[in-house]
């Protein structure tokens, strides 16, 4: 075989990796398959903005059983996600201390 042929040989399968290696966007996301059931007992909730890799937001629930990828556009996944958000904002407001101090002079 001559040399060129050899080299079109290797371009041609370097091109074949490459694409194969790509999502069918282009993209870089996490999540390649979204639930729309949020499971019962959840360890850990990472939501991901939309980015230059990935222009969708992404939900990433961790649980017992694994890690999970929610459909942030499901009615009961925004639902989920606000009864959270409601929970976590109430647990994090500081209340004013009531001190009360009697001064018998």
């Amino acid at each position: 075989m001559s040399g060129i042929i050899k080299v079109f040989l290797l371009l041609a399968v370097v091109v074949s990796i490459a694409k194969s290696q790509r999502t069918d966007s282009g993209e870089q996301c996490l999540c390649q398959r979204v639930r729309n059931a949020v499971p019962n007992e959840i360890k850990d909730i990472q939501i991901y903005p939309a980015t230059i890799f990935c222009s969708k937001v992404e939900i990433v629930v961790t649980t017992n059983n694994g890690r999970f990828c929610l459909n942030p556009n499901n009615k009961m996944v925004k639902n989920f996600l606000v009864k959270i958000l409601k929970s976590k904002k109430a647990s994090t407001t500081v209340k004013p201390a009531h001190s009360t101090s009697t001064a018998n002079n």
